[in-house]
């Protein structure tokens, strides 16, 4: 990500990257380790996208963009609703109401966090992206303050009853992130 960003010209075309994590903690630049409530055999890895600390791992949908902000005309809060706003559609179409905090960005189901975000801006171009649980083991979570906030709940789609695999959930997340950005 770091690479494509710091070599693209205006030309490059976007990018939008769909992985799946090894379990690690991912320290954002505005992270503090104090928020790592208990060393684990989990490694830890400081990364250059905004945020705090969270957790990822297999069963967990990321979703990175990779985009040239300048040439889509989209302010940096611009992009992080947009990155909400496609988890959100994407839940409604499976029957769970979710929501937005201007307080903390992410998605929320009843309180319990679903989706993180994290973004790095450079040159005008926006790399990293959004983390989901969708069918996962939760129990990392416990050893964090998960994106700086003690006590947050988390909470996944299984939980939510909805069953499906990661690759078929990035479809419809994928789907949303795109007709947002080309509206």
């Amino acid at each position: 990500m770091q690479n494509y960003t710091a070599e693209r010209d205006s030309a490059s075309p976007d990018q939008i990257w769909i992985v799946e994590h090894p379990p690690v903690y991912t320290l954002g630049l505005n992270g503090k380790r104090e928020h790592l409530l208990r060393e684990t055999a989990i490694p830890v890895i400081a990364c250059d996208r905004g945020g705090q600390i969270t957790y990822h791992g297999p069963g967990q949908l990321i979703v990175y963009l990779l985009a040239d902000l300048r040439r889509l005309s989209l302010g940096p809060r611009q992009v992080v609703s947009l990155l909400e706003q496609a988890v959100i559609v994407t839940l409604s179409q499976y029957g769970i109401s979710a929501s937005a905090r201007a307080d903390a960005p992410g998605v929320y189901v009843d309180g319990r966090k679903i989706a993180s975000l994290g973004l790095r801006i450079k040159r005008g171009c926006c790399y990293h992206g959004l983390s989901l649980n969708n069918d996962m083991d939760l129990a990392p979570f416990r050893d964090i303050n998960p994106c700086g906030y003690p006590n947050l709940p988390v909470t996944q789609l299984a939980d939510l009853g909805v069953k499906i695999s990661t690759d078929e959930l990035a479809v419809p997340v994928v789907h949303q992130l795109l007709q947002a950005i080309e509206s």
